[in-house]
């Protein structure tokens, strides 16, 4: 196995069991942007519980009114984001053919066009880290990482997001914490 990149773009931050009590707690984070300037990124695996339709003051597309909306993170909860994929994303920015967007009218037009093949996922707020501390919660072992896939993105359920990612990223001790339930004294 190849050593970790320097910067995280395209990869999945993944509670090892070091942030029990915090908001990132059993999250998955889907790492957008990571430069010498700091990272931003989507939690996955949070839902809101509520619909776009709900949330969004908007004449939006019946395609999109269902659509669930996920907490991204603590900063900015009202800020919208959304990550779309299709067979083919020509300028994807997070991935390939996986791209990061914030802009009410560019989600509106994929809303409206038609494509079978394509995918959305809404968020409201996001996860941000200023220069230097992610590198320093990654030293202090607060995340592990795995490379993200458009399937673990848009396909796996977001609760049992966190316990696949532990499972595939293999070794005892992930496949443990990945069996241990929220409440220990359920054990």
């Amino acid at each position: 196995m190849g050593a970790k990149p320097k910067y995280l773009k395209g990869y999945l931050l993944i509670d090892g069991g070091e942030l029990r009590g915090s908001f990132f707690e059993r999250t998955v984070v889907l790492v957008c942007e990571h430069n010498s300037e700091g990272a931003f990124g989507l939690v996955l695996n949070r839902p809101s519980g509520n619909t776009a339709g709900e949330l969004l003051v908007a004449d939006l597309p019946e395609a999109l009114k269902n659509h669930p909306v996920y907490i991204g993170g603590p900063v900015q909860p009202a800020a919208l984001s959304y990550l779309h994929t299709d067979s083919f994303v020509e300028d994807a920015n997070v991935m390939p053919n996986l791209s990061v967007g914030h802009s009410l009218d560019t989600l509106i037009e994929l809303g409206e066009s038609f494509s079978p093949t394509r995918k959305i996922k809404l968020f409201a707020g996001y996860a941000g880290w200023a220069p230097g501390q992610l590198e320093s919660e990654l030293r202090r072992r607060a995340w592990l990482t795995y490379p993200a896939s458009l399937e673990l993105v848009f396909d796996t359920p977001p609760e049992q997001l966190w316990q696949t990612v532990l499972r595939r990223k293999g070794g005892w001790r992930n496949r443990i914490l990945a069996q241990m339930p929220e409440d220990l004294s359920w054990n």
